[in-house]
């Protein structure tokens, strides 16, 4: 692929950043209360929920297993913050998994992103 402007190779030309915030649940009801929470609440345009997986991971030193759902909002970058903070403060478990991924989006989807959370594109 060959490009001539400054996009090239930096990813899809046109492309706004968004976050994804990931998390898991032990139960489908916590987890689409989150997402219900969060939306309802304009932290997140929305909230996704799947499962139920099974993960496998070291606890208080041993390896526990446990089935969980795992919940993925689409959020903005200044939104990413409250969004977390949300997510803590509703959750369970003592350490609940959170990671941010940075994307980029195809700005029509970056702009629905930022209206569904009250900001402008």
């Amino acid at each position: 692929m060959t490009g001539t402007g400054s996009d090239s190779g930096s990813g899809p030309p046109g492309g706004i950043e968004i976050v994804e915030i990931c998390t898991t649940f032990g139960s489908a009801d916590a987890a689409e209360a989150c997402a219900q929470a969060l939306v309802r609440d304009r932290l997140a345009a929305c909230g996704q929920v799947d499962g139920p997986i099974r993960s496998t991971y070291w606890w208080q030193g041993k390896v526990e297993t446990a089935t969980e759902w795992r919940c993925t909002f689409k959020t903005t970058v200044a939104r990413a913050a409250a969004c977390r903070d949300a997510i803590t403060a509703a959750h369970p478990y003592e350490t609940p998994e959170l990671l941010f991924i940075r994307a980029l989006a195809a700005p029509a989807y970056a702009a629905w992103v930022a209206a569904s959370v009250g900001e402008a594109a």
